[in-house]
């Protein structure tokens, strides 16, 4: 037992004086021959750079070749597309008509415009107006929408007119003044739940046009009514279709 723990403890010196020599010998060479260092280091330090400069060029090349680079007509037109899809008005968010929902629209407005339009000139009085326009839009393209019922086509026109004869009385016919007659007619649409977006065109129209009361009746009042008659006549004898949801 004595003679193994004897012979490991020489064994341990033996390496311990080896590794002092060598260390002792990497001292002695940088001391004696410092240029001879400084020159290896220098050749591996040239040997890295141009390894380096080979790994450059060739990643230079990969870029130039990769198709990334290769921009023809149609990566640039799949691009454009790709873009104006991502915008906030895609048409996925856009409701969505059938054949005949499209049909029927196409008939209705061409009907209830018509009727306006020769009502007008068969009678002399002013019957129709640009805002029967976007109502007719509401009323046959989408008639179950809230803002399409006839408590909001008659009472949402009838105080866009209201309005527009008022600031035209107060203020005239400035530009201003008609920036203010659409705001007033929309927060009184919401406060009295008649919101109906045709009735910001009549409240711009009349302060433009400097309207006096006889525009309430004639085209706004008259022109609403036969608009309304005109829109549960016809959506009422389609198939599949059924209006008012409700009057008042």
């Amino acid at each position: 037992m004595n003679n193994t723990t004897h012979n490991d403890s020489v064994e341990e010196s033996k390496i311990n004086s080896s590794i002092r020599s060598k260390q002792f010998s990497s001292v002695v060479l940088m001391t004696q021959h410092p240029q001879k260092i400084s020159k290896l280091y220098e050749e591996q330090l040239k040997i890295q750079q141009q390894q380096i400069n080979e790994l450059q060029e060739q990643l230079k090349k990969l870029q130039q070749n990769s198709p990334r680079k290769k921009h023809n007509r149609k990566n640039i037109w799949l691009k454009i597309t790709k873009y104006l899809s991502s915008l906030h008005g895609s048409s996925t968010y856009q409701p969505r008509f059938s054949s005949q929902q499209v049909l029927f629209s196409y008939l209705g407005s061409f009907i209830g415009i018509g009727a306006l339009a020769y009502l007008s000139i068969g009678s002399g009085y002013p019957l129709i107006a640009a805002p029967f326009g976007a109502a007719a839009v509401l009323v046959f393209a989408v008639p179950n929408s809230p803002l399409a019922q006839p408590r909001n086509l008659i009472f949402g026109n009838l105080l866009g007119g209201i309005v527009s004869i008022v600031m035209v009385g107060l203020f005239g016919s400035e530009p201003w003044v008609m920036a203010l007659s659409v705001a007033t007619a929309i927060k009184i649409m919401q406060v009295t739940k008649t919101l109906h977006p045709p009735g910001g065109a009549v409240a711009l129209v009349g302060v433009m046009s400097q309207a006096k009361w006889s525009f309430l009746f004639t085209p706004v009042l008259l022109g609403s009514i036969i608009l309304l008659i005109c829109t549960v006549t016809f959506n009422n004898l389609m198939p599949g279709r059924s209006y008012p949801r409700h009057w008042l």
